[in-house]
């Protein structure tokens, strides 16, 4: 095309020569004509014309066609498209052709647009004009960026791909920055959407040390929400109902757009029914209908509420249900203290562990029943104003109570398994529901226990006798010790105070020292009992006769004395020695006094005699 006009311009000229060689010819006669002839033009092949006629047609190029310099950024006008292409003439002397892709950011262009073109070359080797419309845009585009953003324009760009965090927007011919928080006011799920698309854009962040621009689509309906937000604000009243539109959905609630304001619809506030994730109800984009149950003073907090729209499941809410009724229901929800069962949806009710079996040991809501399960409960309390419910498992079996002194009386035995133990005692399971306590006392005869955890663990079997039954008090006293013969009945003669046993110094402890006499008794040796004959201390493992000075069958306390053996045969000795000499001086006193006798008669005799 551009070649035809070429050709018609070059006609054109041709004829223009021609004519004004007729007129010269006709106007001048041959003499003179010849005179003034140029034959240097001639010669090069170029007849004389008129400057007159060359002047007028040199001002009619110069009006007509365009000074196609290179590398220059002109404006042109569509003048034909094709599927692949677009002509574009900026008057010169050929069209130039450029490619749509260099259009992909304007998919609107028509016949008849003007755009900006840079001539790369003014003729290639078939003689087209080579035009660039990405150039051009190149070249003027920072300047457009400026400007768009100084004046706070709006600008057309093309979305070219996705990259991370946002998207490449074309801009001018520069790719600029859309990060995804400012595509729209919403959060967006699906970038793809939007490759391929041409949309508003404004300007919002330019970077002239490394030439980055930043753009927002967000910015430019921010405004316009901005004025909605402000007459819905204006609007709002408790109670009142709005559409609104789910925005996002998190663990605690569902955020809900109203038109450009916000507000929160808590878990709590979704259904009657408790659920564990508000998906269970809404989902993302869905329209409903939602109640405004409270906002803070500038309304910048909006509390809403969706289940509130329905009437609450109590007030549905049967009267045939009343305390002792049984009812099925489903386990919702379970904690440490109980369980709760959804009887009807939307009314719950509680399951205390401690109502879940007739057993007094402490266990947990977890091993009776599983979220999920399908149970039978007894009503026990009903509250409907305060819409509060408790049940019962145990009840819907009997109370192994309610025969308990036929099945345990005093005196019986059984067998029972250890389930817990404390500081004073243990804890037996007789059958379940009925626990019985054996004090530390009542363990064994003649072992001195600290702890229960050094004579039984717990899952043991022990065989019990029951030492006190009260029913009331739904109390149960066992002994284990009882159902063996008390040792220290026949110890008690054994070890009987005076009694001698040889055994060895076991420890050596506080204030004396223990001896073992037998795997029932262990003995005590106060200090000043250790004190052999020769005036030493005992010292451990030395064996030695011990002499019984206490023994206290209740307090299962013996004590000996290794001193006392020697000490006692030492008072003997004393003694003996005593005697005798009490008997030799009874016996001397005997003889002197018949000797005195004796004397004393025969100084009678002779004063006697002299008397005569």
């Amino acid at each position: 095309m551009a070649e035809e006009k070429t050709s018609v311009e070059v006609e054109e000229t041709t004829e223009t020569v021609q004519e004004t060689k007729e007129k010269v010819q006709t106007q001048q006669d041959p003499k003179e004509y010849l005179e003034n002839f140029d034959w240097e033009k001639y010669e090069e092949g170029i007849e004389r014309v008129d400057d007159t006629k060359l002047k007028e047609f040199e001002a009619l190029v110069e009006e007509n066609f365009v000074d196609t310099a290179d590398e220059e950024v002109v404006e042109g006008k569509v003048v034909h498209m094709t599927d692949r292409e677009a002509i574009i003439d900026i008057n010169a002397k050929s069209e130039g052709v450029i490619s749509l892709n260099e259009f992909r950011y304007n998919p609107d262009l028509k016949v008849g647009d003007k755009v900006e073109v840079l001539i790369d070359i003014r003729e290639d080797k078939t003689g087209q004009l080579v035009l660039s419309h990405r150039k051009a845009r190149t070249i003027m585009a920072w300047d457009r960026v400026n400007a768009a953003h100084d004046k706070e324009e709006i600008v057309q760009g093309f979305v070219k791909c996705r990259t991370k965090g946002g998207m490449i927007v074309d801009v001018f011919g520069i790719e600029a920055f859309l990060p995804g928080s400012q595509i729209d006011v919403k959060p967006i799920r699906d970038y793809d959407q939007y490759v391929g698309k041409t949309m508003e854009f404004k300007v919002v962040k330019i970077n002239h040390e490394f030439k980055n621009v930043v753009v927002s689509h967000k910015a430019l309906i921010e405004a316009d929400i901005e004025e909605q937000k402000k007459e819905i604000i204006g609007q709002l009243e408790k109670g009142q109902v709005l559409e609104g539109v789910v925005k996002n959905v998190t663990s605690y609630g569902v955020f809900i757009d109203l038109g450009g304001v916000d507000g929160l619809i808590h878990i709590t506030d979704l259904s009657w029914s408790r659920i564990n994730h508000p998906n269970e109800v809404v989902e993302l984009d869905q329209k409903l209908n939602v109640v405004i149950l409270d906002f803070d003073d500038n309304k910048s907090r909006i509390q809403l509420g969706l289940k509130q729209l329905e009437k609450h499941p109590w007030d549905a809410l049967g009267d045939e249900i009343k305390i002792g009724d049984k009812v099925k229901g489903k386990v919702v929800v379970i904690a440490d203290y109980g369980a709760f069962i959804e009887v009807a949806e939307g009314v719950e009710g509680l399951i205390h562990v401690s109502e879940m079996s007739w057993s007094t040991h402490l266990r947990s809501a977890q091993d009776f029943v599983s979220v999920g399960d399908e149970v039978e409960a007894v009503v026990l309390t009903l509250d409907r104003e305060d819409r509060k419910m408790s049940l019962g498992i145990k009840q819907l079996t009997p109370d192994p109570w309610t025969d308990i002194t036929s099945k345990y009386p005093v005196g019986s035995r059984h067998k029972g398994i250890v389930r817990n133990f404390t500081n004073f005692g243990v804890f037996v399971e007789m059958e379940e529901g009925i626990d019985g306590l054996i004090y530390i006392s009542d363990l064994s005869w003649t072992k001195k226990i600290k702890h229960p955890s050094e004579f039984v663990t717990v899952g043991d079997t022990l065989e019990v006798e029951v030492l006190e039954l009260d029913v009331d008090g739904r109390k149960l006293s066992l002994g284990h010790k009882q159902t063996t013969e008390n040792p220290w009945d026949k110890y008690a003669e054994e070890f009987a105070e005076g009694t001698v046993h040889k055994a060895a110094i076991s420890e050596i402890v506080d204030k004396g020292a223990t001896v073992t006499f037998n795997e029932d008794i262990v003995g005590f040796i106060p200090s000043r009992h250790m004190e052999k004959e020769d005036g030493k201390k005992l010292g451990k493992g030395e064996e030695v006769d011990f002499k019984i000075i206490e023994f206290n069958k209740d307090f299962k306390r013996v004590v000996a004395s290794h001193t006392a053996i020697f000490r006692e045969q030492e008072e003997r000795n004393v003694s003996t020695a005593k005697r005798k000499a009490a008997a030799a001086a009874e016996e001397s006193k005997t003889t002197l006094g018949d000797a005195n006798s004796q004397l004393q008669a025969l100084k009678d005799k002779m004063e006697a005699d002299s008397k005569k």
